[in-house]
């Protein structure tokens, strides 16, 4: 069947405006990375290309090592604590009724409409008290709290958008609830998991304020509050190629991760965050 005028234009339209926001957010990736390999502070000489602003970048502070390893445990304590919890809980809200049900539900999405920033203080002084100040997992829970509202929307939309003929067979079988959970219907809302630990592994491995006010320690910095450091440089100067090389450091593993789950977070979305 032959496509209409019309329908030819919508194409090349949709395409142009595809193609033309691809550049648009690609272009500073790009530029960073060329940046970084290119120039005189990266070889040494006029024009040419080389390394050494890795090589700056991987012996400063502490190291480049040290500060990747803190990000990566803060992002992986969050996205423990998230997922476990909003599974467990989307579970609960979906399938189970019990007194207050909603209103938790709703007070755990208005945790959304408080500034995070403003509790941030007395979420200090809490971690003192438990023992967790200046700490890695202090940190993890912390930012794990604040992807609570959108993963326990995130998981109670795909529990609901599963047929409750799955678990009432499983329960017939002589599964208990949580055997029912276990066995079957964590396989059918994996998309939305996948999209809850997405989520909150971006967040937690691009985060600057929650560490830079939470961890005193240079040891323990992660890797947005060493670059920050950086940024800021000794009596004024800034070293900006090895500052070029921490973005592409910083960038490589939320674009792996992202690749690596894109079609998971696509299905997410599509078969549970838009029903309910």
């Amino acid at each position: 069947m032959a496509r209409t005028p019309g329908a030819a234009a919508r194409s090349v339209g949709y395409f142009t405006t595809s193609t033309a926001l691809a550049i648009l957010f690609a272009f500073p990736i790009v530029w960073t990375a060329y940046s970084s390999v290119h120039g005189r502070e990266a070889s040494g000489t006029a024009n040419g290309w080389g390394l050494d602003n890795y090589q700056r970048l991987a012996g400063y502070g502490d190291g480049l090592l040290t500060y990747v390893t803190n990000t990566a445990l803060t992002a992986t304590v969050t996205v423990l604590v998230t997922v476990v919890t909003t599974t467990l809980g989307g579970y609960a809200i979906a399938r189970f009724s019990f007194p207050g049900k909603n209103i938790l539900f709703l007070v755990t999405l208005a945790i959304l409409m408080v500034p995070y920033t403003t509790i941030l203080i007395p979420l200090y002084v809490f971690l003192g008290w438990i023992g967790l100040q200046n700490s890695i997992i202090g940190l993890g829970l912390v930012l794990a709290m604040f992807q609570l509202p959108f993963g326990l929307f995130m998981m109670r939309n795909s529990f609901e958008a599963l047929p409750v003929e799955l678990e009432e067979a499983a329960l017939i079988d002589g599964c208990t609830h949580t055997g029912a959970l276990w066995r079957v219907l964590l396989r059918g809302v994996a998309p939305g998991m996948v999209t809850v630990a997405l989520f909150s592994f971006l967040s937690a491995w691009n985060e600057f304020v929650a560490p830079l006010i939470f961890l005193t320690d240079g040891t323990k910095f992660t890797l947005p509050v060493a670059l920050f450091n950086l940024q800021s440089g000794n009596l004024g100067s800034v070293d900006f190629g090895a500052l070029q090389s921490g973005v592409v450091a910083a960038a490589l593993p939320c674009v792996a991760v992202f690749l690596l789950l894109q079609r998971y977070y696509v299905r997410g979305f599509t078969s549970g965050a838009l029903k309910g």
